[in-house]
C-alpha cells in the first residue's frame, strides 16, 4: 500500500514537472495550434 501511495505521487510530481517545463520552454498548445488570427486569453 505504501509503494502504491508513493508511486502516485511520483505520478503527480512528474506530470506538473512536465506540464511547467513544457509551459516555459513554449510547448503549450495554445502556443502551437494557434495562429495569428485566433485570440487566446494567456
Amino acid at each position: 500500500m505504501k509503494a502504491m501511495l508513493i508511486a502516485f505521487a511520483a505520478i503527480v510530481v512528474i506530470a506538473v514537472g512536465a506540464n511547467q517545463a513544457l509551459t516555459h520552454m513554449g510547448f503549450s498548445s495554445a502556443d502551437e495550434y494557434s495562429s495569428s488570427s485566433v485570440r487566446l486569453d494567456h
